[in-house]
């Protein structure tokens, strides 16, 4: 992964991406010890960084291939941005979701014109599913993180991070299988060598933290945090080898650190992040940065929360 692949990327989705803002916070700047600056995806086209990477995938497909459609698996944000993406090229989507999908999210990929297969998580294989209806019916499989193309994609967010705001320290980024993280850690380590990239990821979901200590890709229980776009089970075999050449540490956040995080975006900020996208704000929260970072810019990926879990926090 290169930054000139990074920056095609950018070109190739500027039609249907949106340049996110970015904004800051006195209070959280005082409660946190650092100064800090939101890079918002909650304001991207489908609520999250998600439509970087499918947009760049799907457009990257040649027309042929194309013109038979396209088949994911996500719990949601993916499964979004792959329906708006394809329905932008004009090819038939079906997406691969488990039964415990947030609802909202559910609702809007098909809202979005796609197909929609349901699994359970437990005891279902969704990538066994989405290869089978690839190979039945010669659809595109598109991967939620683990291909150049995504990664270069979630690059993207990155790339404008580093235009917005200059002298950053460290960026903060949340995990789930890998590939936002490490599109943006190749992006910002390219343009600014000395910058620090930390990624974080719930206590519950710590696949790629104990893959780094281990020094091979770990893979754990199916997690029930309530971050439920970090789920991931393992790395992937694309991201995990970026990761560990380029990211500089990995913080673990608890379930009520990530709770208490949407809480203060919400009401003090007025962010309205999901558990998912908070997790980079709750690791600075909790001042869980080495001391000598004064200006970090925190990732939040992405703002689809149910109206029930919203209402519960």
């Amino acid at each position: 992964m290169t930054l000139e692949e990074i920056r095609q990327a950018a070109t190739r989705i500027g039609g249907i991406a949106h340049r996110t803002p970015v904004i800051s916070s006195r209070t959280f700047n005082q409660t946190a010890g650092v100064e800090a600056f939101f890079k918002c995806e909650n304001f991207q086209r489908g609520g999250a960084f998600k439509i970087r990477g499918a947009a760049n995938f799907i457009f990257s497909i040649p027309a042929a291939d194309c013109a038979r459609g396209v088949v994911a698996f996500s719990s949601g944000n993916h499964a979004q941005a792959v329906a708006i993406a394809s329905a932008s090229a004009g090819a038939p989507a079906t997406i691969v979701m488990p039964t415990d999908a947030p609802r909202s999210k559910l609702e809007a990929t098909r809202g979005y014109g796609a197909r929609v297969v349901v699994f359970d998580r437990l005891r279902e294989d969704r990538e066994a599913i989405g290869r089978g209806i690839a190979e039945e019916t010669g659809a595109t499989l598109v991967p939620p993180f683990d291909h150049p193309w995504i990664i270069a994609g979630q690059g993207t967010a990155a790339l404008e991070f580093m235009e917005q705001v200059a002298d950053l320290d460290a960026m903060v980024v949340p995990i789930g299988g890998g590939g936002l993280i490490s599109g943006c850690a190749t992006a910002a380590k390219a343009i600014n060598p000395s910058i620090r990239v930390f990624g974080v990821e719930p206590e519950d979901g710590n696949d790629t933290w104990l893959s780094i200590r281990a020094g091979q890709r770990c893979e754990i229980p199916a997690p029930k945090t309530i971050a439920d776009g970090l789920r991931a089970p393992k790395p992937g075999a694309v991201t995990f080898p970026i990761i560990q050449r380029l990211v500089d540490d990995i913080f673990l956040v608890s379930e009520d650190e990530i709770r208490g995080a949407v809480k203060f975006l919400l009401t003090r900020m007025k962010i309205l992040a999901e558990p998912s996208g908070a997790v980079p704000a709750a690791a600075v929260l909790a001042r869980k940065m080495p001391p000598e970072i004064k200006r970090a810019g925190i990732l939040i990926s992405g703002g689809n929360v149910d109206y029930e879990l919203l209402a519960a926090l």
